[in-house]
């Protein structure tokens, strides 16, 4: 082959090299200044511009204002020593739109090693960066109500530390929509999801654009309020959102009412040199202990955190882990306090109540403990042990000779609504042998709140041949009127009645045991301290009583030498 066919072979091969890359890559050619000498088709095509309007200018066409001063400096930096440079650039097209490349700039240098002109050979990411965004958009936004979620919220945090000044103060607003649950249970989850994203719509319309929103989870939801002047101005944003919740929810022909408890934290942001982690962590907890004050004052309401609420809550949180293994360890223990007959004052049954002495904190009370174990939901499980453990006890007793007419047993609420209640309970009395008349569920006022699911349950429990009572009688939502349409065997006279037995109280008991009487009901009297009020409700022909008068609740093993102090009191 001769000289010139080599060269035309090669000249060939070049020119083969120089169209692949021309149809597959956009390729620009600029001078040492970064004047742009060349443009291919591929670079005319994507950057929407024609070469005419591209030779002549440099790259600042295409700038998209994306990327930084220190990374354009550190590229030029690299290539002007005759080095090549390999990353990503976000570039703006003539229509606007914008495009990402993959770009490797190569620097063509003279015989003393300088640069006179860069190659720079691209490729078109835009697809692949496009799918990127949007599963870090979906890493950050909470799915179903499309506001930003709790990854989201870190990363506003880890922003808003660098840009906030000290002295500027935030408040935090912790936010749990009240009895979420039961729109879930009676509408179902597809109503409640509805909810939640209207809920988060509504909460959205509520703030500044510089504050931020975020779904925590469930029906829970985090505000931020940036750049707050005082207290009251928080206020102000809390009574728009309580207006807006308050405004009905039309969900799919149906009309529903929300509200929610709001916890507040507030405070200033540290000197630069604090730990800001540790100071929005800090403001995140007290407002989520806050709320749960806000809970406990009945919902529909704020309040704002204190120390004390902050100590209340880290006891809460302990107690909750403490209560996980308590079962286990045999922490949990019965007591049982006795029901005595006023009429003849014998001793016809026991109270069972649940008493837990804790190996970390001792004897807990229970008006502490029931409601974490209701959260917990560990309430269920330890019911069923209650019972069983109270029907065995019943049943011991009754062998020995001992004729106890009734255990009665406090139910949560919670067990109250589980769908398994029934079942286990007749689980229960055919493994104990208990005939069904002998145990009395004691139920609260607030089980009733929802008449019709209460109505099946209690009739089904009626069938098994339980006998039911209504606890603290008097104190919550009772009325005679719907009482006398269920099918309950006793009602409970609230020992607050009991202790205040002036001429108002005489009549309150009487009016109680009067009605109560009259509906068909028993009617039990707790709290007795003193001889002074036996008389009165023996007077007002009450049925049952209970109280320290006659015991206070004790072991099992202990609870016939308390019947028999109980004769002897009887015949003074």
């Amino acid at each position: 082959m001769s000289l010139e066919d080599e060269l035309n072979h090669a000249l060939k091969k070049l020119k083969d090299i120089e169209s692949a890359i021309n149809e597959s890559s956009i390729v620009a050619i600029t001078d040492k200044k970064g004047m742009i000498r060349f443009a291919n088709d591929k670079f005319c095509e994507i950057s929407k511009y024609s070469r005419e309007e591209l030779v002549g200018k440099d790259h600042r066409i295409i700038n998209s204002g994306h990327h930084s001063k220190e990374f354009i400096q550190s590229l030029w930096e690299t290539i002007t020593k005759g080095e090549v440079w390999k990353g990503e650039f976000k570039n703006k097209a003539k229509d606007g739109t914008y495009y990402w490349v993959d770009t490797t700039i190569v620097p063509f240098l003279d015989e003393e090693g300088v640069p006179y002109q860069y190659v720079s050979i691209r490729h078109d990411i835009t697809e692949r960066k496009q799918i990127e965004e949007q599963m870090q958009s979906m890493a950050y936004l909470d799915p179903l109500t499309l506001l930003p979620n709790r990854n989201k919220l870190n990363k506003w945090l880890s922003d808003f530390q660098i840009k906030s000044k000290m002295n500027d103060q935030v408040a935090f607003l912790f936010l749990d929509l009240d009895r979420f649950k039961s729109i879930n249970d009676q509408y179902g989850h597809t109503i409640g999801d509805l909810v939640l994203k209207e809920a988060g719509q509504r909460l959205q319309d509520c703030l500044r654009k510089t504050d931020f929103l975020t779904r925590q989870g469930g029906d829970e939801f985090v505000i931020i309020l940036d750049k707050i002047k005082n207290k009251q101005e928080v206020v102000s944003v809390i009574q728009k959102i309580e207006n807006q919740l308050s405004l009905p929810f039309y969900i799919q022909n149906k009309k529903l009412s929300v509200s929610a408890s709001i916890g507040v934290s507030l405070d200033y942001i540290p000197a630069e040199n604090n730990n800001y982690q540790e100071f929005f962590e800090r403001l995140l907890k007290e407002a989520d202990h806050a709320m749960y004050q806000a809970k406990q004052q009945g919902g529909h309401t704020y309040s704002f955190s204190t120390p004390k609420q902050s100590l209340e809550m880290e006891r809460y949180y302990q107690l909750q882990q403490e209560a996980e293994k308590a079962q286990e360890s045999n922490e949990f223990f019965l007591v049982y306090q006795p029901l005595v007959n006023l009429n003849n004052m014998d001793v016809e049954g026991a109270e069972v109540l649940l008493r837990w002495d804790s190996a970390k904190f001792g004897m807990i009370s229970p008006t502490e403990f029931i409601p974490i174990l209701e959260e917990m939901g560990a309430i269920i499980p330890i019911g069923r042990w209650i019972i069983s453990t109270a029907c065995k006890q019943l049943r011991n007793w009754q062998i020995s000779g001992h004729h106890l007419r009734k255990v009665s047993v406090n139910v949560s609420p919670v067990q109250f609504r589980d769908e398994y209640f029934v079942r286990d309970l007749k689980y229960i009395l055919d493994e104990t042998m208990v005939d069904p008349s002998y145990l009395e569920l004691e139920i609260t006022e607030g089980v009733l709140l929802n008449i019709e699911v209460a109505r099946k349950t209690l009739s089904e429990l009626k069938r098994l041949g339980v006998k039911i009572s209504i606890d603290d009688f008097g104190t919550g939502y009772s009325s005679l009127s719907y009482l006398k349409k269920l099918p309950v065997d006793t009602i409970k006279i609230d020992k607050s009645f009991i202790h205040e037995l002036d001429v108002d109280g005489e009549i309150i008991i009487n009016t109680i045991i009067t009605m109560g009487k009259n509906l068909g009901f028993n009617v039990t009297a707790e709290g007795i301290e003193n001889k002074r009020q036996v008389t009165t409700l023996q007077q007002q022909n009450c049925d049952v009583g209970q109280g320290y008068y006659f015991s206070k609740p004790v072991r099992a093993h202990q609870f016939l030498s308390c019947m028999n102090h109980i004769q002897i009191i009887a015949s003074y």
